[in-house]
């Protein structure tokens, strides 16, 4: 829709358009916006007549340097000031907004920066004027040379008494040192994108401008903290009413790319292409854009976007992730560096956009990365764990138990516990917790019972619903942190076995011994507390018997456990942390192979 004006006197008698920025300058001192510390600070100065001889105002531009030395001008040659403000009304005010008047003398040292311009300006300094104070402004004064700063350094010194000098520069760096030194530099800052939007929604609504929210989103995004250049897209905006020629439309790029869609991101692209944007215009573009997801990820003040638009980048960056956004700003700044020189800068766009909505066809170390990063936490949240409940435990005895085991949690009696049972049942003593319990007559092999944890289980099933992890989750957890994190008895006593897989809601935990049965299941609710407060979801741990886990733990280079940090002085001479002999293991083998045999003392 064509946008509308309210038609000014100045267009009703014939006389030129007058762009927005002009016809908006701010006048006072107070209509100057985003820069409070320097508004401040001049308006104390002009009321209490605490005026200094020369100012230096650097900062962007478009920030309002040359509106303030403008502003102080008047109001220190005004009539009727009041709080340090001019009243706009009186003679001198008129002259200075028209631009006639003899107090002010404005000289831009990039077209005047040799040493005559500025011999002049001293010859003509110490004649008087008809005001109180005769102010020269000198705009981007970076651009004098050397030999026409030295010739204003004594005037700029030591000027008349009603003589006052603002400097104004995009670059304060570049000035000298020994013109910085004799002025008070005042930094003008970009301006933030709400104040410029609240600029622009007043400057619309004195225009009279027929353009809405997004309209006025995108001219903020345009100005990039400058009121000038925001108002001056806001203008092209007003004659060409619409948004979408002053910078392309991005949301249907940016959608394919967060779901992944090579194909839709390519018509997309060709699309703006076809429009007439430029392949160097359309990823600088789509640079901003992720800079501005990037900065509402980490600091949002900082953004500059604004209105609906913010909204939309805000989910963009939720949706794509940071390492994503990160990664992608990298992409595309190689890629309009390879631009300059390519044959055709089209191509060299689409495959940096198809490598970003592609992961596979990337084979970068940060692309690589950003894969595993992304399935280690799919692994850690148990998104492919499969709940489901308990296997039921049995007990294997008779003829069967000679053969192959066939589970970890009905593995063969270690030596150990094959000698405590013979022993308690010639004395007739109850048989040791973990060892398994005392056969019967006519049993042909000790068996070694389930442990507490899965009858347990097996009584009551499990009600929370929370997914398990799987096991590679849970062995990458214990040896990253939480083995250390146990007490020292726990982590010498756990340290020798490992998880052997996910059952239900138990992890099964295989030791190397049933010596160390007892000792565990004293301080397995410790284990299970760390594990459910690691995954967030109670996890119970059954532990098993299984002689291969001793074999691997006497193969890594961990030491043995400490019978110290254990707590207990009758170690099991079963356990990896003193070999058997093969007497002894001989000796068990024989009893397991003949039923019924006991062993006579000599």
């Amino acid at each position: 829709m064509p946008a509308t004006t309210h038609p000014s006197p100045a267009s009703e008698s014939g006389e030129p358009f007058v762009s927005l920025y002009r016809r908006f300058r701010p006048t006072k001192l107070s209509e100057i916006r985003g820069q409070p510390h320097v508004v401040q600070a001049l308006r104390g100065a002009v009321a209490e007549g605490r005026v200094a001889h020369a100012y230096l105002f650097s900062g962007p531009r478009g920030t309002g340097k040359t509106s303030a030395a403008r502003a102080l001008a008047k109001a220190l040659n005004c009539t009727r000031p009041e709080a340090g403000e001019p009243c706009g009304s009186c003679s001198s005010c008129l002259a200075i907004a028209n631009g006639t008047s003899l107090d002010v003398r404005e000289l831009d040292a990039a077209s005047n920066n040799g040493v005559e311009a500025m011999r002049d300006l001293v010859a003509h300094a110490a004649l008087a004027t008809p005001g109180r104070w005769k102010l020269y402004i000198v705009d981007e004064v970076h651009m004098l040379s050397n030999a026409a700063a030295n010739a204003l350094l004594k005037t700029l010194e030591e000027p008349p008494p009603h003589v006052v000098f603002v400097l104004a520069t995009t670059d304060p760096q570049k000035v000298p040192l020994t013109v910085r030194s004799r002025t008070q530099h005042y930094e003008f800052r970009l301006l933030g994108a709400d104040t410029l939007h609240e600029l622009l929604a007043w400057v619309r609504d004195q225009a009279g401008l027929d353009l809405d929210d997004e309209a006025l989103a995108v001219a903020v995004r345009r100005g990039r903290g400058s009121a000038r250049d925001a108002l001056s897209a806001l203008d092209q905006m007003a004659s060409s009413g619409s948004a979408a020629e002053v910078r392309p439309e991005l949301s249907s790029v940016l959608d394919a790319l967060v779901e992944e869609d090579p194909s839709g991101l390519l018509v997309a692209l060709a699309a703006l292409v076809e429009a007439g944007w430029s392949c160097q215009q359309l990823a600088s573009e789509l640079v901003d854009d992720l800079r501005q997801a990037f900065l509402l990820s980490l600091a949002p003040e900082l953004a500059s976007a604004s209105g609906p638009e913010r909204d939309r980048l805000a989910g963009c960056a939720q949706r794509l992730g940071l390492a994503r956004v990160v990664r992608a700003m990298e992409m595309l700044g190689l890629a309009q560096v390879d631009m300059r020189d390519a044959p055709d800068a089209r191509v060299v766009l689409e495959l940096a956009l198809v490598r970003l909505a592609h992961g596979q066809l990337d084979t970068s170390v940060d692309a690589l990365a950003e894969r595993l990063h992304r399935v280690e936490q799919a692994l850690a949240a148990g998104v492919r764990a499969r709940p489901g409940p308990p296997e039921p435990t049995t007990q294997v005895s008779g003829p069967e138990a000679s053969g192959s085991l066939a589970r970890a949690d009905t593995a063969r009696p270690t030596v150990g516990a094959v000698r405590r049972q013979l022993a308690a049942r010639r004395q007739g003593e109850p048989v040791e917790a973990g060892a398994g319990p005392a056969a019967p007559a006519d049993s042909p092999v000790p068996s070694v019972a389930a442990p507490p944890s899965a009858t347990r289980a097996a009584a009551s099933p499990p009600t929370d619903p929370s997914p398990m992890p799987e096991r590679d989750a849970i062995v990458e957890a214990w040896g990253d942190h939480l083995l250390r994190s146990l007490p020292a008895r726990a982590k010498a006593l756990y340290s020798p076995g490992r998880f052997t897989g996910v059952e239900g809601r138990e992890v099964l935990f295989a030791l190397p011994g049933a010596g160390y049965l007892p000792r565990c299941e004293e301080v397995r609710p410790i284990v299970e507390d760390a594990l459910s407060r690691h995954f967030g979801t109670p996890i119970s741990v059954r532990l098993v018997v299984d002689e291969s886990a001793g074999a691997a733990s006497r193969r890594r280079a961990g030491p043995a456990p400490d019978p110290a940090d254990l707590g207990d002085d009758d170690f099991d001479p079963a356990d990896p942390g003193e070999p058997v002999e093969r007497e002894s293991l001989a000796h068990s083998r024989i009893l397991e192979a003949f039923p019924g045999a006991e062993e006579v003392p000599e």
